[in-house]
């Protein structure tokens, strides 16, 4: 039955009818609460009924991403990752929850979700299996496409376990059709080249972009400092191949977002979200809402950083500066005049040293060169902006293992000054 459905879609592709992923959705990055980094797959409710992985669990991030005002800042998302399935599809090969953690079903649990304004998202591997051991979609592409959209999920993630990588590249996009032939937006994120690279194989980021919103680039992101750099140097080394395909509708995933966990501190923290900012990363929280800390929850909600991750010209920011361990990163955004962008501007320190290590570079250096200078704001400071030309220094002390974020906006021409008689 799968050899017969996927040579028909080769037909359709050949034929032209199969076009690319063009459901209109995810034109900034997709922002939520994701259930994995945190929860894992902690199903023993009777030892956890708190922490497992049920409907109770979802319902409840879903109160508190609205009363705690992650929603009016733009986290719309409850995302179920793995583990949520029953471990055997029903009497009509339909995928099915488990039915004592989900004693609802998903619809209801998708209904619930949106009655508080939200969007719902869920999991599914292209594998004969979960990462986790439940089933997969590989020889129910058709029928789970189908039933993702009439249980109205609005965002399908798709692992990579137990599966082939010859297969990938015609099976994710068949997928995608397949969503794209029921009539329900769904928005579409892609694990296979985190499978990919990990053999050594470089993906195909125009295909990529073609029929995914977003892909999972690299590894899964570990409740580590280590983890988050490791996947930062990836990113840096790679960006000349990635960035160019960021971009409205598709973009690199990094992963989810640690902060409030327990791996970072709070400099690393701020770290985190800056970067991620300047990668135009989708912001997926995966954390406790019920326990968060409020400085962490300070750093998730700080409107002037998500705007910058938000920004609507969608372009990738990278790594310009590389100097005594001492990163800056920048990424293009609005307001433009003329060849002339605004900038995102990242200082980053790799330092353990003890004490917060000074940097001076002039802006002209990192491709900041407009005549008419920059008013420029510290994203974690108060709103104070101070008029920088291309000429001045940046010039701050940087935490071991912190950064120093700032918003650059162009300024089209020099203010004028009065003059003291």
């Amino acid at each position: 039955m799968q050899q017969i459905a996927f040579a028909a879609f080769v037909a359709l592709s050949i034929a032209g009818v199969v076009s690319g992923l063009d459901n209109g959705l995810s034109l900034t990055p997709p922002m939520g609460w994701l259930a994995w980094e945190r929860f894992r797959c902690i199903t023993n409710c009777t030892l956890y009924p708190d922490d497992c992985i049920s409907d109770k669990l979802f319902r409840t991030m879903a109160d508190l991403l609205v009363s705690q005002g992650y929603a009016a800042v733009g986290y719309d998302y409850i995302n179920i990752d793995d583990c949520w399935l029953s471990k055997e599809r029903d009497a009509n090969g339909r995928l099915q929850a488990d039915p004592e953690r989900f004693p609802y079903g998903i619809k209801d649990l998708a209904a619930y979700v949106h009655s508080k304004g939200l969007k719902f998202g869920i999991y599914e591997d292209f594998g004969n299996f979960t990462c986790a051991g439940y089933p997969g979609v590989i020889d129910n592409l058709k029928l789970d496409a189908e039933t993702f959209a009439s249980w109205d999920v609005d965002y399908v993630k798709l692992d990579g376990c137990y599966a082939e990588l010859v297969d990938m590249e015609t099976g994710y996009p068949e997928f995608g059709f397949h969503m794209n032939q029921t009539g329900r937006p769904m928005v579409y994120s892609c694990s296979w080249p985190a499978y990919q690279t990990e053999k050594g194989i470089d993906p195909n980021y125009t295909v990529l972009a073609q029929h995914c919103n977003l892909w999972r680039n690299y590894d899964d992101i570990q409740d580590s400092y280590a983890s988050l750099r490791h996947i930062l140097d990836y990113f840096g080394q790679k960006q000349d191949d990635m960035g160019p395909f960021a971009g409205p509708g598709h973009w690199n995933d990094p992963d989810m977002l640690l902060i409030g966990n327990y791996g970072l501190s709070l400099d690393q923290s701020k770290l985190q979200m800056a970067l991620w900012a300047i990668l135009a990363a989708p912001l997926f929280m995966s954390t406790d809402l019920r326990t968060i800390r409020p400085e962490h929850k300070e750093i998730l909600q700080n409107t002037r950083i998500i705007a910058i991750d938000q920004d609507p010209l969608g372009i990738q920011g990278r790594i310009v500066y590389n100097v005594s361990k001492i990163e800056i990163w920048t990424r293009k955004i609005t307001p433009v005049e003329g060849d002339q962008y605004s900038f995102a501007i990242a200082v980053a320190s790799r330092r353990d040293d003890g004490y917060p290590y000074r940097i001076q570079v002039p802006l002209k250096d990192i491709g900041l060169t407009n005549p008419a200078g920059y008013m420029v704001q510290d994203l974690y400071g108060d709103e104070t902006e101070t008029l920088l030309v291309p000429e001045s220094l940046i010039d701050v002390r940087v935490n071991p293992s912190g950064t120093v974020f700032w918003r650059a906006n162009i300024v089209v021409s020099t203010p004028s000054v009065t003059k003291i008689k």
